[in-house]
């Protein structure tokens, strides 16, 4: 079974060679929401698994999205060491209390991504009620993107790519560089099933707490491993897209991983139960819908030039709007 959904998932790791890499990268975004996929139950497989594609490609809609839309940034991050020490009490978690304490704007400025998350899912359930296969799919894919963000350690945490402490590119590294190499030949991710939320808000929060405790250790190891390493091996020069580009050598990255003692394996799994999960409570909290029918739809011209147009804004050259990651 496991060599079988790896054979599966080839033609998307040809399809991401051709794609630069950005929060979580490309490749493991569109990687996590796949393997999701594969822990619902068969009510839900019967819609699921036909557009198992689709979910995964444009899991990076929201990245994407960030190159047009300026409310797009702080979506996918939480500057949380902006409200004082650990575990954060002053940062109410609700967001009305939230607002209220600190301001909206205020909010936005260091990232909002546990609130957007519950809102996705609200978004998410409301399209199980309607039936509306459309608002489904896209509501599933997105949700599953700002829920990997939440577990990435550096978005929750203000020095987000190093730029404190002389470790620009440490972001990318963590998220991206890491898993490229290393996933698809020594990470697991056979997880188990899909698993009701009671309460999604404190699960979610719990998640960002997680994410906000690890970001010294992402930092503090990179620091102390690069004493050890020159940068002649530190860094490689590898060819990516007919370009010769420098990047984290091969040996860096996996000394890395070994100190890090598999955290960014640990935090992809989380990342497919958790999306997941998300899925199978949006679905149980519509009311359990029957989706036999939708199973073969297609999506609407409106919804192909909708995504045609956020492809060509992305590949325009444009910058992206609010604070780079990489």
């Amino acid at each position: 079974m496991k060599k079988a959904i790896r054979y599966c998932f080839l033609p998307f790791v040809l399809l991401l060679l051709n794609y630069p890499a950005y929060c979580w990268g490309f490749y493991a975004h569109q990687k996590i929401n796949y393997y999701a996929v594969f822990l619902l139950p068969p009510e839900m497989m019967l819609l699921y698994k036909p557009n198992i594609v689709f979910l995964s490609e444009h899991a990076v809609d929201p990245d994407k999205r960030r190159y047009a839309v300026p409310e797009e940034g702080p979506r996918h991050y939480i500057d949380i060491d902006q409200y004082g020490a650990y575990p954060y009490d002053a940062l109410p978690r609700k967001w009305d209390d939230a607002v209220a304490r600190f301001g909206e704007d205020s909010l936005k400025r260091h990232g909002i991504v546990p609130w957007h998350i519950q809102t996705m899912l609200y978004r998410l359930t409301e399209a199980f009620k309607k039936k509306n296969f459309s608002l489904i799919m896209k509501a599933s894919a997105e949700i599953g993107h700002y829920i990997s963000d939440a577990h990435v350690p550096l978005h929750a945490c203000s020095n987000h790519n190093g730029q404190f402490t002389n470790q620009k590119g440490i972001h990318g590294f963590w998220e991206s560089r890491v898993p490229e190499l290393l996933a698809e030949k020594e990470f697991d991710f056979f997880i188990g099933k899909a698993e009701y939320i009671k309460n999604p808000g404190d699960f979610i929060w719990k998640r960002v707490l997680e994410s906000a405790k690890a970001a010294d250790s992402v930092l503090r190891f990179e620091r102390e491993l690069s004493l050890q390493f020159r940068d002649d091996k530190k860094y490689a020069f590898e060819e990516r897209n007919g370009k010769l580009i420098r990047q984290y050598s091969s040996a860096f990255t996996k000394a890395y991983h070994t100190k890090l003692n598999g955290m960014t394996e640990r935090r992809m799994r989380q990342s497919v139960l958790t999306i997941a999960s998300f899925w199978y409570t949006a679905w149980v909290n519509a009311g359990q819908p029957d989706l036999k029918g939708l199973g073969g739809r297609e999506f609407s011209e409106a919804d192909r030039k909708e995504f045609e147009q956020l492809n060509v804004q992305w590949a325009s050259g444009a910058k992206m709007i609010g604070r780079e990651e990489q």
